[in-house]
């Protein structure tokens, strides 16, 4: 990083020794040199600006495609749609960019540019802040604001004021102003008496970038710990009686942290006791359109009364140190299938994914056992069924107002045998043989509620109980979401503090005539761009001067804060 704004002054390097021929040789740097190269050229202001340039755009494939760590299920819906893109994808981490190798590397390099930068300024700053303000330039005229005013002479032609009782009186001005003052005392070559009070302030300003600097460190440790101790998690529950017990087994899908262990899970409970979703109705352009979202809840805590709760978008469940957020929702038709005999074999909710703003819905049923032959299907389910010109179903509007669930139906091995996790919202059908829709000749099964409908070939009946909504709830757990909050505000407040305080000096410079008169000089020098720097400066003269012409030393005017 370059040097900080009060740097002192470092004694010049030595000039390079010529060889015999005149020509200057460079000395070999050598790995020592190297590394020392490498630890400036990383710890240099731009280097930090370019890795935070770097780390934001390596975020945006995160918010391009899917993260198992949010959207599990829309992870494994991409592979369905993209099956030749998703693989390679996958090779490199894209679906899991925060916590992949690449994205880990720039954020670790940014981490250690941050803290080379933070500690030698802050040593700089500290010595600054333990040093007086310098001397009186003996030229002021060469400095911003400069003005020089003249005091006449009093009574038997001596100065009306000492050239050291103006600078006192100068100093205590500066010094309730919030400058930091030191006072000199000497000759000019001419012998007049002379005196100067050198002031300095806006150390809040330097003072604030550090604490920007470090509170960005801040975050990214914090982050980081959030992130290895910390997890998240979803779940799917049904309305009526869905209901979610903080296991580690209850959990549909789970991302814990590197030093996540199962006992930080806090025994709760919560039960989805309804789902309700109020669309727009009135407006044209805007019909159809969500509006809100509410999950009533039941929820208990170990050793506690059960509690009414609501989740919302942008309004969590804070229970047991978690944080649960309405992902999302949609529906779930019960389904029920029955033998030849009429036996139960199959009945449950089953979660239908919404494919389009009115929910038309895919959802995946399987049958493993209790008929002759194992059974799977495919459902469209579409809220408020309309009929296109075509003749395909589609959705006009995604309130279950006239509800419609058509079944493609599959005979064969479903493949929950062979030991390898499959997808409930996927139904591999290479194996097995369609018995209705498509090309088969047959009819797709199509139910409203309450209907039912015999199976092909005498396999039984299936049935369409009740629509159901669904919530799919992210269960987010980060203990260190206060430090995050208090490094961000402090980010801000330093930022708000170097931007927005100057830094300056100011000299006011007293000296007595022969004449008796008594030359004020008053100049200031700016650290940085400050355009009110003249008008402060002229501001402290008329003041000073005020204070000298009424001959009220003791009597300072209030400082004025926002010069």
């Amino acid at each position: 990083m370059s040097r900080p704004s009060d740097h002192f002054d470092t004694p010049a390097p030595e000039a390079p020794t010529p060889d015999s021929d005149g020509n200057i040789v460079q000395p070999k740097l050598g790995f020592v040199g190297w590394l020392r190269w490498f630890w400036r050229q990383l710890t240099s202001m731009r280097t930090a600006l370019f890795l935070l340039l770097l780390l934001a755009l390596a975020a945006v494939p995160g918010s391009l495609v899917p993260q198992r760590a949010a959207d599990p299920n829309g992870v494994t819906q991409y592979f369905v749609d993209n099956p030749t893109l998703a693989p390679i994808l996958d090779k490199v981490q894209a679906f899991d960019v925060y916590t992949s190798v690449w994205f880990s590397s720039i954020y670790l390099l940014l981490f250690i540019s941050l803290v080379g930068c933070v500690i030698p300024r802050a040593k700089h700053h500290f010595d600054a802040l333990r040093a007086k303000p310098p001397r009186t330039p003996a030229r002021l005229a060469r400095l911003a604001g400069f003005q020089r005013r003249t005091l006449a002479p009093g009574d038997g032609g001596a100065p009306s004021v000492s050239a050291v009782a103006a600078v006192d009186s100068a100093r205590r001005l500066l010094r309730k102003s919030g400058y930091r003052v030191v006072v000199f005392n000497s000759a000019d070559k001419n012998g007049n008496e002379t005196a100067s009070v050198s002031a300095e302030r806006g150390y809040a300003r330097e003072t604030g970038n550090l604490v920007f600097h470090a509170a960005l460190v801040g975050i990214l440790v914090t982050v980081g710990v959030g992130g290895g101790f910390g997890f998240s998690g979803q779940r799917v529950l049904v309305e009526n009686g869905g209901v979610f017990v903080n296991t580690l087994s209850a959990y549909d899908s789970f991302n814990p942290g590197r030093f996540f262990t199962e006992t930080s899970l806090d025994p709760y409970s919560i039960k989805l006791d309804q789902f309700t979703a109020a669309y727009e109705t009135k407006a044209d352009g805007a019909f159809g359109q969500p509006i809100d979202y509410n999950a009533y809840v039941t929820t208990q805590e170990r050793g506690q009364a059960t509690v009414d709760s609501d989740i919302k978008v942008n309004s969590p469940l804070r229970i047991g140190g978690t944080d649960v957020y309405l992902l999302g929702n949609g529906y779930a038709p019960k389904i029920t299938v029955k033998d030849p005999a009429g036996n139960v074999v199959f009945t449950d909710s089953v979660p239908f994914l919404p494919q389009d703003a009115n929910l038309t819905s895919v959802g995946v049923v399987k049958v493993p056992d209790g008929l002759a032959q194992q059974l799977g299907m495919i459902g469209f389910f579409y809220p408020t069924q309309a009929v296109s010109t075509t003749g395909a179903y589609y959705s006009t509007y995604p309130d279950d107002q006239y509800p419609v669930l058509t079944l493609n139906v599959y005979s064969g091995d479903l493949g929950l045998n062979g030991g390898v996790p499959t997808s409930v919202y996927s139904l591999d059908t290479d194996k097995m043989t369609q018995l209705t829709g498509g090309t088969t000749g047959v009819e797709s099964i199509e139910l409203k509620p309450g209907d039912s409908q015999a199976l092909p070939d005498g396999l039984g009946t299936i049935s369409f109980d009740e629509v159901q909504r669904y919530a799919s709830l992210d269960i987010h757990h980060d203990p260190t979401q206060g430090w995050v909050l208090l490094f961000a505000a402090s980010a801000l407040a330093g930022l708000l503090v170097s931007l927005f305080i100057p830094r300056r000096r100011v000299w006011v410079k007293a000296t007595e005539k022969s004449d008796g008169t008594l030359s004020l000089e008053y100049a200031g020098l700016a650290r940085g761009e400050d355009p009110r720097l003249a008008a402060a400066v002229n501001e402290i003269a008329d003041r000073h001067s005020k204070v000298l012409s009424d001959d009220r030393l003791g009597d300072v005017p209030a400082a004025d804060t926002n010069a």
